[in-house]
C-alpha cells in the first residue's frame, strides 16, 4: 500500500502541503482560523494535493450542499477512483456505504435501513439507558477510588461502544480491539498506516461474519445474514459492519468527549441542560453543528465538467467538503462560532447531506439526548481538572476528538 521505496507510513502524508492538512486541525474546540480565511476569501478554493491531483475545498455551507447533494454521475463516491492514486490499490477497498455510487450504494442501503428507523430505535432507549447509567455508575466508582476521572475513558468510550456493538452483535472478547482500531485509523500522523487499520477491522468483522454465517447472532449481521443468506458475501458484510461500526463509535465517542468540554466551560449553558428538558435537543444540534467531528466528507471526484461556487471544476478532479467549514459559515446565521439555544434550527451537515447522509444520524441523537443530561444531573459539581486550554486535543485527525478529560466531581 506504500509507495514504491517507503518504509515509513508518515512519509506518505508529508507528501501533503500544510494547506491540505489546514482542514483536518484545529485550536481547541475550533477551526483554525484560516479555515475561515478561505472561506471568507472563496467558498470553493484550489486545494494542493500530492502526485499531480487536482483538488478543490469547498468551505461554504451551500456549495457544500450542492456538492454533498449531486447525483454520482456528477460526484462519484466509488473506491475505484482512488485506485492508483497515492498509493491506493484496488485490494485497500474497505466496502460499506461511503465508498460506494448506486446501484450498489442503494442495495447495501436497503439491508440497513430498517435498523435505524424510528421504531426500532425507539426498542434501543430502555438500553441505551441502562448503558449511560452503568457508565455513570462506573464515573462515580472511579472519583472515590481516585479523584480525577478520565470522562473519555469511563464516559464518552464505554456508551457508543456498548450500544453500536451490541447492535452489530460482536462479541465482548472482540470489542477491546474495535475500539483500539476504530480510534486509531482516523489518526493522520500515522500516515498510510491508517490504511492498514481499516483493513485490520475488516478483518477481523470478516471473522465475525463467517462465524455467525450458519448461526447467526441477535445483532444486525446476523439479522442481515437471516433476511439475505447468500446474496450478500462475507467481504460486503464485513464492509457494511465496518461502516456501522466506525460511523456509530468513534464519531458518538468524540461528540460526547467534546460536548461535555462545552457544556462545563459554559455553568450557564450547562445548568438549562441539566435542569431543561426543552433546552437538550436544541443543545444537541447545535453542539454537532459547532463540533462537527467528522471535519471533512468522503471525497468525491467530479465525473463531468461542472460550475461550482463560481469555480469550474473539471472531471478528475477531486473535490472534499470541509463540514467543519461550512457548518460555521456566517451565510447561514450570526454567531455561527458559539451555542446558541435560541437560534432558528439549522439544517446542519454534521452528518453530511444526500445519498451519503448518515444512515445512524438518529442513533447518535439519541445517544447525545439521553447522556448529557444524565450526566449533569447526576454529577452536579462536575468540573475539569486541568485548564481547558490544556486538554490533549487530536493533532490530525478526519475524526476529531481528546485523548483525555480529566474531571473532578
Amino acid at each position: 500500500m506504500r509507495l514504491p521505496g517507503e518504509s515509513d507510513p508518515s512519509s506518505l502524508l508529508a507528501r501533503f502541503p500544510d494547506e491540505a492538512k489546514m482542514p483536518l486541525r484545529r485550536v481547541g474546540l475550533d477551526p483554525v482560523p484560516e479555515l475561515a480565511a478561505v472561506r471568507e476569501r472563496a467558498p470553493v478554493s484550489r486545494l494542493k494535493l500530492p502526485l499531480g491531483l487536482r483538488g478543490w475545498l469547498v468551505t461554504g455551507y451551500e456549495e457544500s450542499r450542492q456538492v454533498l447533494a449531486a447525483d454520482p454521475h456528477t460526484f462519484s463516491n466509488d473506491f475505484s477512483n482512488m485506485v492508483g492514486k497515492i498509493g491506493i490499490g484496488a485490494d485497500q477497498d474497505p466496502g460499506g456505504l461511503g465508498f460506494a455510487d448506486p446501484p450498489a450504494h442503494t442495495r447495501l442501503r436497503h439491508m440497513l435501513t430498517p435498523h435505524f428507523t424510528t421504531r426500532a430505535l425507539a426498542r434501543q432507549v430502555p438500553r441505551v439507558r441502562e448503558i449511560v447509567d452503568d457508565a455513570l455508575a462506573d464515573v462515580a466508582a472511579t472519583a472515590a477510588r481516585d479523584g480525577v476521572v478520565d470522562l473519555q475513558q469511563h464516559f464518552a468510550l464505554p456508551i457508543p461502544s456498548r450500544v453500536i456493538m451490541e447492535l452489530l452483535g460482536v462479541e465482548d472478547d472482540d470489542q477491546a480491539e474495535f475500539q483500539r482500531l476504530s480510534t486509531a485509523r482516523f489518526d493522520f500522523n500515522e500516515g498510510a498506516a491508517t490504511l492498514d487499520y481499516i483493513q485490520e477491522a475488516i478483518a477481523l468483522l470478516r471473522d465475525v461474519v463467517a462465524r455467525q454465517r450458519n448461526n447467526p447472532g441477535p445483532g444486525l449481521i446476523g439479522a442481515v445474514l437471516t433476511e439475505y443468506g447468500d446474496s450478500i458475501d462475507d467481504v460486503e458484510l464485513a464492509g457494511l459492519a465496518d461502516g456501522v461500526l466506525t460511523g456509530g463509535l468513534e464519531t458518538t465517542v468524540s461528540m460526547l468527549a467534546l460536548g461535555s468540554v462545552v457544556l462545563l466551560r459554559d455553568p450557564a449553558l450547562a445548568a438549562r441542560v441539566r435542569d431543561d428538558d426543552a433546552a437538550v435537543e436544541p443543545f444537541v444540534e447545535e453542539a454537532l453543528r459547532l463540533l462537527s467531528v467528522v471535519q471533512a466528507g468522503f471525497p468525491r471526484f467530479a465525473r463531468r465538467d461542472v460550475t461550482l461556487g463560481g469555480k469550474e471544476i473539471f472531471a478528475g478532479d477531486v473535490v472534499i467538503c470541509s463540514l467543519s467549514g461550512a457548518n460555521r459559515d456566517g451565510r447561514i446565521g450570526a454567531d455561527m462560532d458559539a451555542v446558541s439555544l435560541d437560534r432558528e434550527p439549522v439544517s446542519h451537515l454534521a452528518f453530511g447531506h444526500g445519498l451519503h447522509r448518515c444512515v445512524g444520524a438518529e442513533l447518535a441523537r439519541l445517544e447525545l439526548r439521553l447522556a448529557f443530561p444524565a450526566l449533569l444531573r447526576r454529577f452536579p459539581g462536575l468540573h475539569l481538572a486541568t485548564d481547558a486550554e490544556d486538554l490533549p486535543y487530536r493533532d490530525l485527525s478526519m475524526v476529531y476528538g481528546l485523548e483525555a478529560l480529566p474531571v473532578r466531581l
